[in-house]
């Protein structure tokens, strides 16, 4: 396993605490909420102050929520001004490190490799931390929470789960903490990287806590969830070979995406359903080019008043089966969606292979693979010769589908 020296550094209450900062008020003294007054009480809680986090109340949670007897100031968000106050902390993280050595994971967070500063500057990772905390506090006003780790995993759990604990806001975690800090998280939804809709399906199999995981069968989760399945694993033993430099690698090869702005808020019920439509148009692409695909990447986003969302890819057998595609996206999605309105799903199909041969892994029956792929290619003369919308699937007749108004969409005579 790697050793490095990764910092997971987190801004507190970032949006309300900015708003605080504008008001010239102390967001550990006062109770604020930022959201969109316009929508009423049922109106989404982006932030809340640490003050009001003190008295249970929640972010991404909704205004009725809200003890009645809890008094509290309403903050509209203001997006420009919470880009302005992260390119300035941006700008600190630069002073300390390379920007290859920086990995910007959100508006209000980023991942730093130590590893290469340590003699340079002299001290340890404990230290710099402490360096970069303060300065953000010194030159922004804003309070940070960080953790480090060997890992990328790591850093950020020990950030999640434990820095806030300390007065100073940063919590170390080794290997030697996997034992005894990782596997006692619980509920499951607490470790990153686990959404509510996961740990759902991982409680259905008797797992509630991170050692649960650990100490499970890896190929029964690989057969439950496929490589995500393994994924989480190796999540749950602290193991992470990624690196900063992952995420900065610009892809190489060829590569099919497609993506839909909503027309409404989707929730995790009804978005399956576009989900499942994409996959379709992925795979036809894939099958009329002869192209088969092993990285598949899940895109979603939330709505504008929300801001935000999710991007993951998984790196797969190489396949064209809309089966398979379709459920490693839908696992994808459980696992990092937290219940907030969507309004953009994208769907990437890249490390792209001719699909003259292709591999099996040992929880896929060959006949139905074929089986499947005769189907499809059926399916597509069928559209091709006589439009898109000439078949479809009875779900296309559900309010919440859009395949039937996207097909219009294309033009020509394959509409």
């Amino acid at each position: 396993m790697q050793e490095r020296n990764i910092l997971c550094i987190d801004l507190k209450s970032f949006f309300a605490s900015v708003e605080c900062l504008k008001r010239k008020i102390d967001p550990f003294k006062v109770n604020l909420v930022v959201a969109n007054p316009k929508q009423g009480q049922g109106a989404i809680t982006l932030a809340v102050t640490p003050h009001l986090k003190s008295l249970g109340v929640k972010s991404r949670g909704r205004l009725y929520e809200i003890p009645k007897e809890v008094k509290y100031i309403i903050a509209e968000p203001h997006m420009a001004s919470y880009i302005e106050y992260s390119k300035k902390v941006v700008n600190i993280y630069l002073n300390f490190v390379a920007e290859e050595d920086l990995h910007i994971y959100s508006i209000d967070e980023c991942f730093l490799d130590l590893t290469n500063y340590l003699k340079l500057y002299n001290k340890t990772d404990y230290e710099i931390a402490q360096d970069i905390l303060n300065t953000i506090y010194n030159e922004t006003g804003l309070t940070a929470t960080c953790g480090i780790g060997p890992n990328m995993l790591l850093a950020k759990v020990a950030m999640d789960t434990e820095a806030k604990k300390y007065k100073n806001g940063i919590a170390k975690w080794t290997y030697a903490d996997v034992k005894t800090k990782l596997w006692s998280i619980n509920p499951l939804s607490k470790m990153w990287s686990i959404g509510p809709r996961m740990e759902k399906r991982l409680n259905g199999l008797g797992l509630y806590t991170i050692g649960d995981i650990a100490n499970y069968d890896k190929n029964k989760l690989k057969d439950k969830f496929g490589v995500i399945g393994e994924e989480l694993w190796l999540h749950a033993n602290g193991i992470d070979n990624s690196v900063i430099s992952d995420w900065k690698e610009a892809p190489k090869d060829l590569s099919y995406s497609h993506s839909q702005v909503l027309f409404k808020d989707y929730n995790g019920n009804n978005i399956r359903l576009i989900i499942t439509e994409m996959v379709e148009v992925i795979t036809k692409r894939l099958r009329e080019n002869h192209k088969q695909t092993g990285l598949i990447g899940l895109n979603i986003g939330y709505s504008k008043n929300i801001g935000g969302g999710f991007y993951h890819s998984i790196k797969t057998v190489p396949t064209k089966s809309s089966r398979e595609i379709l459920r490693v996206c839908l696992n994808i999605f459980d696992r990092y969606y937290t219940n907030l309105p969507i309004r953009k799903v994208s769907i990437v199909a890249g490390r792209l292979t001719d699909d003259d041969s292709f591999q099996l892994n040992l929880f896929e029956d060959y006949n139905k693979i074929v089986e499947d792929n005769k189907l499809n290619e059926t399916i597509d003369e069928v559209k091709n010769k006589y439009g898109k919308n000439s078949i479809l699937k009875a779900s296309a007749l559900l309010d919440d589908s859009t395949a039937i108004e996207r097909n219009k969409k294309i033009g020509g005579h394959n509409a």
